[in-house]
């Protein structure tokens, strides 16, 4: 429950600012051309709201809905979500939205996207000048990966050390990575210190998404950081800190997850534990707790294998940041021809997805970054050319500019009802397959 909570938690946070930071877009392109903003909310307000108050000879009320799936803007003259039909039955107004040059109307529109594609270059360059960047070279893992059967099925093997994918050098292990791996003809890893090349098949990334296997995880020996306990089966039976764990009643346990796999099998049970200690192999029997444990913490592999950190200065932090957050946009777009297919869009998720972004626990660096990639999520989805996104409403503008004639609002109307029916069915889908994996899978 606290796990759900810490993720829920985070979610909710991210959602605001970025909802914030795009309708505050929108809020102020609208005042900068003098349009009226009416109403300007966090969370939707059906109904009722939690809070809400309109300053002294303000136009603009502000607010918190109920509901937290978003939030809105609500400019006035404009044919929106809110669907006031009575008032765009009106003659239009000097301080409305469709009295305004298309060129203005086009800004406003464009101008949530825009504020939240800022707003990630602008996270992506504080993370890097707050923490750096630090990360563990593939190169320096030197047990390999431990790959999924899908790979293991076009010719990976556990141990393998990812070197490149056709000629590109992989450097790091991420979603980036992946992407490079999935769109190979070839892969290069090094096998028993020799380079081996293992063809990748066309329907790799379909493969992928299908089997829902993952790719690989590190490969890392299970060395003792330090005991849970005066108390704990470790050290009651004198294994210390720095002691590295290889064997099991005699069977080969070179990685931390093989010693897991082993020890979930003998719970509560006596078992001959081989190690090395100072370089020196040595054993000793001990006794499972109830959980299988052995009542120790290990080094993880961040811990194991030499990492690389580069810092930067404030001024340097802002060009790499925008080079991450322009490699996010590329890769997430890269990525959208795979929804068309039948195993992306069973891969869809809504916000039980998201909210598995986070991490269990709470860390200001991965929130951060998780808030970043996000943004430019919530950034390239809204500039789609769909009625009842940014994107639609550009979309008509922009056919407004070309024929130098605006679409009827009785068009405008039932364009918006069709986009928020298919935004509405998206949405029931994507968390449905949420519930779907969550309750059979």
């Amino acid at each position: 429950m606290e796990t759900f909570l810490v993720k829920a938690l985070q979610l909710i946070l991210s959602l605001s600012i970025l909802v914030l930071v795009h309708e505050f877009g929108h809020f102020i392109f609208a005042r900068i051309f003098k349009v009226r903003v009416e109403k300007f909310y966090l969370f939707f307000d059906p109904w009722f709201s939690i809070f809400k108050f309109k300053p002294k000879n303000s136009e603009t009320e502000y607010g918190v809905g109920w509901l937290p799936l978003g939030g809105y803007c609500k400019i006035s003259g404009m044919i929106d979500e809110s669907m006031d039909k009575e008032a765009m039955a009106q003659p239009p107004k000097p301080y409305e939205f469709r009295s305004k040059p298309a060129g203005q109307r086009l800004m406003i529109m464009i101008a949530g996207v825009l504020f939240n594609f800022l707003l990630a270059l602008f996270i992506y360059s504080m993370v890097l000048f707050t923490w750096g960047d630090t990360y563990l070279p593939l190169k320096n893992v030197k047990a390999g990966m431990d790959y999924s059967e899908t790979f293991h099925n076009v010719g990976f093997r556990d141990g393998d050390v990812l070197l490149r994918a056709d000629d590109t050098e992989l450097e790091r292990f991420g979603e980036d990575c992946l992407r490079h791996v999935l769109n190979a003809q070839t892969v290069t890893v090094l096998r028993d210190g020799v380079e081996t090349i293992i063809p990748i098949p066309e329907d790799m990334a379909q493969r992928f998404m299908r089997d829902k296997q993952g790719f690989a995880a590190y490969r890392f020996p299970m060395v003792v950081r330090e005991l849970a306990g005066n108390d704990s089966p470790a050290a009651i039976a004198g294994l210390q800190p720095k002691d590295s764990i290889v064997s099991i009643n005699g069977v080969m346990t070179p990685t931390f997850y093989e010693v897991g796999e082993i020890l979930a099998q003998n719970k509560d049970k006596d078992i001959m534990v081989g190690f090395y200690r100072a370089g020196a192999p040595q054993s000793l029997t001990l006794r499972t707790d109830t959980a299988g444990k052995l009542g120790v913490y290990s080094l993880s592999y961040f811990d194991i294998y030499q990492t690389v950190t580069r810092k930067y200065s404030f001024l340097e932090s802002f060009p790499a940041g925008v080079m991450l957050g322009v490699n996010t946009l590329k890769g997430y777009v890269s990525d959208m021809k795979y929804v068309f297919t039948k195993e992306g869009a069973s891969s869809l998720g809504g916000f039980g997805t998201i909210g598995n972004l986070f991490p269990a626990e709470w860390d200001w660096q991965t929130f951060w970054m998780r808030t970043a990639f996000l943004s430019i999520i919530l950034a390239f989805m809204n500039i789609l050319p769909i009625p009842a996104l940014d994107g639609g409403h550009v979309m008509f503008l922009i056919y407004e500019v070309i024929a130098r004639r605006k679409p009827s609002d009785k068009f405008l109307e039932y364009a918006q009802v069709t986009g928020m029916f298919l935004l509405f069915a998206l949405l029931i889908y994507a968390n449905g397959n949420d519930i779907f994996r969550y309750f059979f899978k």
